[in-house]
């Protein structure tokens, strides 16, 4: 389930956004555009997947692993 707080991604791809808020079907989302241009939008659910955060921890633990590796 998508909450305030979260980053979602639209299913068909695109820029990582921020969940500001959660009304009915919608998700308002906050973005910046590659030129810098801060962006709002409401965008149905449906149309909106959540990054895991996950993903940025199993990165941060290969790079300790990396560590490990050296003897560090």
């Amino acid at each position: 389930m998508i909450k305030p707080g979260d980053i979602a991604v639209l299913r068909s791809g695109g820029q990582p956004m921020t969940v500001v808020a959660v009304e009915g079907e919608e998700a308002r989302c906050m973005w910046m555009s590659e030129e810098g241009e801060l962006y709002r939008e409401s965008i149905p659910l449906l149309a909106l997947e959540r990054l895991e955060e996950e993903d940025e921890d199993e990165d941060d633990d290969d790079d300790d692993e990396d560590d490990d590796d050296t003897g560090n």
